[in-house]
Formats: structure tokens, sequence, C-alpha cells
């Protein structure tokens, strides 16, 4: 029987927040429109290239201000290295106030659609620093170059500045101007590829670095429902407490049992592709606020807890992407969502829980519950739907972290080929993985004297004992990569493509990139 009265008063703090939430979910995400038609006045920023190349809209400046531009590049010292910056003052006679240059590097090199996108994300960083707000940016390039400096340009002006009172203080750019001479085609790019993933990539953001008193299990499905409304080809399935007792998820419920806020599974199915071609698979974890339950956590740097559901948001986020860029793949998301509390109902070490699999789990810590909540949804998504490839993305381990800091996420598999083919794709797209051992002392380790396996404490790496007990709910002949994000799901640090601190997004570039190569291409 369900819990009414929490559910009731689950449903109207959910729909509370939602309303909140939603007042700025369509307008938060900046705005890039492309033109052709140069301003003539105020302020600019100008891409221009190494050895004196000004391309078409600095040298059209420079005609008019009698090489006014070059004399003041030349007072400024500035070499125009790819993604350098500097501001000038406007030469006499130009009409302008001020310009940002924006290097563009050596004309004619190649480039990578990730370096067009630094470039972009350089750019609009460091014209909000200097102008508040970011004024239209020529560069003369290639439409499809362009494309990607838009979105490296839209990446990098994201803020989270939702809760600021001082008007001051936001740096949120409701709009950027993007001037190419080959706007139509930049403009059709942008739109049709990369501009529905910089939405997914906002919204996973805006979502993971929300506080846990908005975000928890029904509100973080209430919002994804909202932003996937009206899309196509999507279908969405929820899993409540009641629903995880009657199928035997007892790790995810167990997990969930100590918190108001009761667990939730989100499955959602993007089906693009051929009808009857198996799937891909992603599996997000979503604690949406850890405290490690009774194993509880110490206080300093708990408020980053509410960053343990980026996997689950980057899963969405994931989803989010190739539905709005009509990706011709079938893809299911399911994010295993849940709240780790202490209370009189939270489940305590040494418990023995049962999984959707019928593996019985010792638990040893309250507070590696991740891997409990991803046991049910792996062993779910590989045995539903038969996947041509399972993904999970989780903040599992402090050792990953500690590992390989925020340069790299932790990657596991048993397939060598995958391992590869994903290690290329993060380099490509900035999502970058590095590979960590996973074999069967890893396996061994886990095993469990009173349960079958336990949930920590062995004597193991622990990111490689973690990964393996995500593992052991993962038939063997299923192709399976797991990822390890707790370094890279966030951090202070600016990035082009992250100024704010907080969410990074990780994982969505990445997977993003991967499918578009390896499914969408045969």
């Amino acid at each position: 029987m369900k819990r009414w009265s929490t559910l009731l008063l689950s449903l109207v703090l959910a729909s509370a927040s939602l309303v909140s939430y939603a007042k700025d979910r369509d307008t938060a995400i900046t705005r890039i429109n492309f033109s052709t038609s140069v301003p003539s006045e105020g302020n600019l920023v100008l891409g221009i290239y190494q050895d004196n190349e000004l391309g078409q809209y600095g040298q059209a400046i420079d005609d008019k201000t009698n090489g006014g531009l070059k004399h003041a590049i030349k007072a400024s010292k500035f070499e125009a290295q790819s993604q350098k910056t500097t501001t000038i003052t406007a030469p006499m006679g130009s009409g302008y106030n001020q310009i940002l240059l924006v290097g563009l590097g050596k004309r004619g090199e190649d480039k990578t659609n990730l370096e067009w996108q630094k470039i972009g994300g350089n750019a609009v960083q460091a014209a909000v620093k200097a102008f508040k707000q970011a004024p239209a940016m020529l560069f003369d390039v290639s439409g499809d170059a362009s494309a990607h400096i838009a979105y490296g340009a839209n990446l990098g002006s994201y803020y989270f500045d939702k809760y600021y009172t001082d008007e001051k203080r936001k740096k949120h750019q409701a709009a950027l101007t993007i001037i190419n001479s080959d706007s139509t085609a930049a403009a059709k790019r942008y739109k049709s590829e990369l501009e529905p993933v910089a939405k997914g990539i906002w919204h996973t953001r805006n979502m993971s670095n929300e506080p846990a008193n908005v975000i928890y299990p029904e509100s973080f499905v209430a919002q994804w429902k909202q932003h996937f409304k009206g899309m196509k080809n999507i279908k969405i399935r929820v899993i409540d407490e009641d629903d995880m007792l009657d199928m035997g998820m007892g790790a995810i419920y167990g997990v969930g049992q100590g918190s108001k806020r009761p667990p939730r599974m989100m499955i959602v199915e993007y089906m693009g592709g051929n009808k009857g071609d198996a799937p891909i698979a992603i599996v997000g974890k979503g604690i949406t606020f850890d405290t490690g339950g009774i194993s509880i956590k110490g206080s300093n740097n708990m408020w980053n807890m509410k960053f343990d559901m980026s996997g689950a948001a980057s899963t969405m986020g994931t989803l989010y992407a190739l539905a709005g860029r009509k990706a011709k793949v079938n893809v299911v998301g399911v994010a295993a969502l849940a709240e780790n509390m202490p209370s009189g109902s939270a489940q305590r070490p040494g418990d023995v829980v049962t999984s959707m699999s019928g593996k019985t789990i010792q638990i040893r810590s309250t507070d590696a519950e991740g891997r409990l909540v991803l046991a049910d949804a792996m062993y779910y998504a590989d045995t539903k739907y038969n996947p041509s490839l399972l993904v999970d993305l989780a903040t599992l381990t402090g050792s990953a972290s500690r590992a390989l800091g925020k340069d790299y996420a932790a990657m596991f598999s048993r397939h060598d080929d995958l391992a590869e083919k994903f290690s290329a794709a993060g380099k490509l797209t900035g999502d970058e993985v590095w590979r960590l051992p996973l074999n069967k002392n890893h396996f061994k380790a886990i095993k469990n004297n009173v349960a079958d396996i336990m949930n920590s404490g062995p004597k193991a790496p622990g990111a490689s004992a973690g990964a393996a007990f995500v593992g052991t709910f993962v038939r063997d002949t299923t192709p399976w990569v797991h990822f390890d994000i707790a370094g890279v799901a966030w951090g202070d640090n600016t990035t082009p493509v992250k100024a704010s601190p907080g969410s990074t997004s990780f994982g969505i570039r990445l997977l993003n990139g991967y499918i578009k190569e390896h499914f969408e291409s045969k």
C-alpha cells in the first residue's frame, strides 16, 4: 500500500519547485544569433590570425582607419595565438569604443572542432569579463568553424546565477551574435547538430547545480518530464518505491528507505533508429544528496554531495541531446534515483539486501550506496533491453578522483576495443577518459562470507572494486563500459566551455560523439 501522506507531500513540494524552475527554464539557455551584418558602433569581439592576417572584418576596420588597427595591434604586442585574447582601444575613425582581439592561430592550419569550440568559449568569457555583456563577435572563418565557435561560446557562457539577488553579480548572457559571411550554413549546422547538445548540457548543469531541497528523486523526474515534453520518439516510465518492492529491487530501495523522499527509477526510451534494432542503454547514478547514511560522512564539504546525481543528470542530458538532433539511433536512459539519509528507517551496516538479479548483498558501508542503486538499474537495463552497448556514469569512488584528478574520468571495461574507441572519442570531444584495471581479482575481492557479495571493504583498489561490483550485475556477453566520474563531475575551475563553478555535465559530449561516430554512421 502506498504511503499516501508522504507521497502527497512529495508531490506538492515537487510541484512547487517545478514552478520555480520552469519560470526560467526556456530563457536560461543563451540564444545564438548568426548574421552577416556588422555593427557600426559600440564594442566588438574580433577574431584575427597570426602574422598580421586580419581577415575580412579586421581588414575593413584597418582600411577605414588608414592602418590604425594594425598599429594598435602592434602596440599591444598581441600575437594572435589560438585562444589568446586581449582588449585594445579601438582606433580613431573606426566608430567603435573597444575591441576584444581573439587569436585564431595561423590562417589555413587545420583545427579540430574542439579547438574551434575552445576559441568560442574563451572569447565569450573574456568578453563578459571586459564588457559585462558580450558584444557582436566577428570571425572570418568557414560556416562549419563558425558553428563550432558558436557552440563553444554557448557552453562557455553558462553561469549558474539563479539565486543571486544582486544584479551586478549576474553573468547570464541572454543572447550572443556571431558575425560570419557564411552565416546561413553556420546557422543550419548549429541549429540541427549542436544547439540540441548545448541545450542538453544546460539542462543537465542547471539540474546538477540546484540544491538538494529543490532536486530530489520526484522533482528530478518531474523536471526532466517537462524538458522532454513534446519531443518525438520519446517514451517515459517511472518506477516508484512500491514497484521496486514488487520487482525485487531491494538494492535501490534499501538506499532510499531512510529518506522521506522516496526513491525512483526513471526510464526514458528514445527510438529514433530502425525498429527492432537493439538500443544503447545508458545508466546514471542519481543520489540526489548523499549524507553517507548511517555511515555518515564528515561535515567538511558535504554540501558538494548535491552533485552525487551527476551521472543520472548527464544520462538524461544525453537522451535530450540525441532526441533534439533527431539522431537515427535507439537509446534508453535509466536514472537510478535515491536520497541517502540517516533515520530510524535507514538501512544499517551489516544488513543484507536482495537485488533484482537475486544476488544478495551485505551492506558493509551505507556510504557505498551508488553501486547499490546501479545494481538494480544495470540489471534492469541489461536484461530488459538486451542492449547493443551498456554504459554507466557514476560519481562512484574517491579513489578514481584521487588517481586521476580533474583531468580524466576513470574508465573500466571487459572489452579492449570499446575502451580504445571511447578513449579516442574523449580526446575529440573534450570529455577525456583514462582506463583503469578491472580483472578477476577485483571480482573475487567483493565476495562475502555472509551474502553473495559486499558493497565495501575489500582489499582491492577502491575504484576497481566499485567497477567490479557494478559489473557483477552485467552479463559477460554484454558490451559494457563503466565511467567513474567522481573527479570530473563538478569543480570550481574555469575552462573554455565552463565558466560557472559547479557541474561540468561530464559525459554528454563523450556519449553524443561516440554514438554519432559508431552507431549513426552505420
